[in-house]
């Protein structure tokens, strides 16, 4: 996928490169990423249209084809639902964002919202800076999580206001040296699914970091200030509740 990003693949050619049945490989590659081949595919599309943006003068209409968009439209509509911003303001804020949306849908029901607690856990725990950790629909980071924190390093953490349903308990840090938008040396962790229920207490969670691997499904909601503004906005969302 990543030497040929641009080009129209189908699940038959992936499972044809991996010697496998289409269906046989349609459902180990789900077993290994979490996520479906196509899933995947459309993820690190938009992670390498990112480092496209930051990393080159090319114009939005020329990164979208070369990832693989007919349709600047569809490659902007799908940038902006993934990252958090559009590609046009993801550059000028060279991969900052001063704002992020959480998926508020289910709050209707101050009651019947609940929080959720743990810690975070990193063998090389002293290396590591900040760590995002979120709530998410599905096992990749990106669009609205239920709810988010940021933590100046592993340790306990705390997730209020958070809806029932399935999500996906997503962390994410990078050495305290690195530049956060663009560094391979990322560890990574994930949690679930995680089923919240009305009036149900959710027992407290472990998530272990680890560095980074070619088959962990890319962080796709840009960071940086956006951890700083999803503090501020769980803050302000708290008062007012």
């Amino acid at each position: 996928m990543h030497e040929n990003i641009g080009e129209l693949l189908t699940i038959d050619d992936m499972a044809e490169a991996a010697i496998y049945s289409k269906f046989h490989f349609s459902r180990e590659f789900q077993r290994v990423t979490g996520v479906s081949p196509r899933r995947f595919l459309s993820a690190i599309r938009i992670e390498a249209a990112k480092r496209l943006l930051l990393e080159t003068d090319c114009t939005v209409t020329e990164i979208s084809h070369r990832v693989g968009y007919n349709s600047v439209g569809t490659f902007s509509s799908r940038f902006a639902s993934s990252v958090g911003t559009s590609p046009t303001m993801f550059r000028q804020l060279r991969g900052f964002t001063n704002h992020i949306e959480l998926d508020t849908r289910r709050w209707n029901q101050p009651t019947e919202l609940a929080t959720v607690r743990g810690e975070i856990r990193a063998c090389d725990a002293e290396r590591l800076g900040r760590v995002f950790v979120g709530l998410f629909r599905t096992r990749i980071p990106e669009g609205r999580p239920a709810a988010c924190a940021v933590l100046p390093r592993p340790g306990s953490f705390l997730l209020e206001h958070v809806p029932a349903g399935t999500w996906y308990l997503l962390a994410h840090s990078v050495p305290a040296s690195c530049e956060e938008v663009l560094t391979d040396e990322a560890s990574v962790g994930s949690v679930g699914p995680i089923e919240i229920r009305t009036n149900v207490p959710v027992d407290p969670l472990e998530l272990h970091l680890r560095p980074v691997r070619a088959l962990d499904p890319p962080v796709l909601l840009a960071l940086l200030d956006v951890r700083a503004a999803a503090i501020s906005r769980n803050s302000e969302l708290r008062e007012a509740g």
